[in-house]
């Protein structure tokens, strides 16, 4: 079965969940290394879908550009809430119709089981599924996200999914809502957002953070995804139920490989100051960064009080808002799990903010905090408080956010800098020489 029968076929099996028949669909974009397709479904009412279609749906692009596999564009850029769009008949009377998304995951057969990033992947999407399917529709209204409509799993073996035909054994499929409708804005990639965007972006984030603040104990940390190469040990990369112990992309247990180039760079600042240990340490401060971070299977450790759940890949291009801006919905939840907060701000404030909303544009080599950044953290401490009824106090945050601009540099360090690449360096360079923040980390990793 080719990719577009395979999506076709998928489309019209879980529409057919929710009474609906597939009038067209479109390609809309190519996932990452060309794993999978993110397709745009035009669906309408059993009924009404016989007078708008004698012929089988049709595909708005051709099938072979299904798959571009010289795409690497960023993953699922269009994915969003409910939408109802009339489309007309030859008389011109509106017929009620759906937008959909179809996010159609079929990964190349060429990829090795232990390659790391082709675990990461596949686990991600996985981890992405269950967000929508077991946790999005507990959020409240003031938090928007897709709603998932029905989906399908390789590794599932129930009796909703048996109908459905896609010829590859490995494919997974979610049919979400399409966000357009009340948030018709897309985010562009690397792209800065204006300062009515970013008030609203910061105000998503809190309330998300401070929903799943009060109930990050709720989930049973040993069945939580381990970094892809542990998984991969423990044989479980395809059993995942549940989402990432550590949310994000860039933490160190995950990145390694990168960490032992930064080491080995010669050339860069940041070799020195992160990867070496000092003081009789044992650990690099990169590793008691990472340490003092990470949420912890046992459930223990000084930070332990304020983890949350975290989006994971924060950034312009995985969100939708409003006309006005006022108001965004994000998107993209593989990377979603269990971490501090200010590690999502971390990226949104160095990639999508404007540096006019940070401080001042001359930047010294040493930057402390600034006005701009100071009014955007305590905003978001305001929101989260409110949202979850619990207290973050302004010193405890800042040394919280401080961590997570060293943990964040290091990850630009070896991978490489994007954003406000000038204003993040002079950020921890100050921090690195602050006494007052070494000792608090020395205590948070005892």
């Amino acid at each position: 079965m080719s990719a577009a029968e395979s999506i076709q076929s998928i489309a019209s099996a879980l529409l057919a969940q929710k009474s609906l028949s597939l009038v067209s669909w479109q390609p809309i974009q190519t996932l990452w290394a060309g794993y999978g397709q993110i397709c745009r479904v035009i669906a309408s009412p059993d009924l009404a879908s016989k007078s708008i279609l004698d012929s089988s749906p049709i595909c708005i692009a051709p099938p072979a550009s299904v798959f571009n596999s010289s795409s690497t564009s960023g993953v699922n850029s269009i994915v969003s809430s409910e939408i109802s769009t009339p489309l007309e008949s030859d008389t011109s009377t509106p017929l009620e119709s759906q937008s959909c998304i179809l996010k159609y995951i079929a990964p190349p057969s060429t990829k090795r089981s232990g390659d790391e990033g082709h675990v990461r992947k596949i686990l991600s999407y996985h981890i992405e599924q269950y967000f929508y399917t077991h946790l999005a529709n507990q959020m409240p209204a003031d938090i928007p996200v897709a709603t998932c409509l029905a989906s399908i799993k390789s590794d599932s073996t129930s009796s909703a999914n048996s109908n459905v035909g896609s010829g590859n054994p490995n494919v997974t499929a979610m049919l979400l809502t399409d966000l357009r409708a009340g948030f018709p804005v897309a985010g562009e990639k690397r792209s800065e957002l204006n300062q009515i965007q970013v008030h609203a972006a910061l105000d998503w984030l809190a309330k998300f953070h401070g929903f799943w603040w009060t109930r990050a104990g709720e989930f049973d940390r040993e069945h939580l995804a381990r970094p892809p190469l542990e998984e991969t040990q423990r044989g479980k990369q395809g059993a995942i139920d549940g989402v990432w112990l550590n949310g994000g992309y860039t933490y160190l247990a995950t990145r390694r490989s990168e960490y032992a180039s930064l080491m080995e760079d010669e050339d860069s600042e940041w070799s020195q100051a992160l990867c070496s240990a000092t003081d009789g340490e044992k650990l690099s401060l990169a590793e008691r960064v990472a340490v003092a971070l990470a949420p912890r299977v046992d459930g223990q450790g000084s930070l332990s009080n304020y983890v949350t759940l975290i989006h994971g890949d924060v950034k312009s291009e995985n969100l939708f808002t409003t006309r006005s801006g006022d108001q965004v919905a994000f998107y993209d939840f593989q990377y979603v799990g269990l971490g501090l907060g200010v590690c999502d701000l971390a990226k949104l404030f160095t990639c999508s903010v404007p540096l006019r909303m940070l401080g001042d544009s001359s930047i010294p080599d040493k930057l402390r905090m600034q006005d701009g950044e100071k009014a955007l953290l305590e905003r978001y401490q305001k929101q989260i408080e409110a949202s979850s009824g619990k207290t973050y106090p302004w010193d405890v945050l800042v040394k919280h956010w401080e961590s997570a601009l060293v943990d964040w540099l290091r990850f630009q360090a070896s991978w490489g800098f994007w954003g406000n690449t000038e204003w993040l360096e002079a950020r921890v360079r100050y921090i690195l020489s602050d006494a007052e923040w070494s000792a608090w980390l020395d205590r948070a990793i005892e």
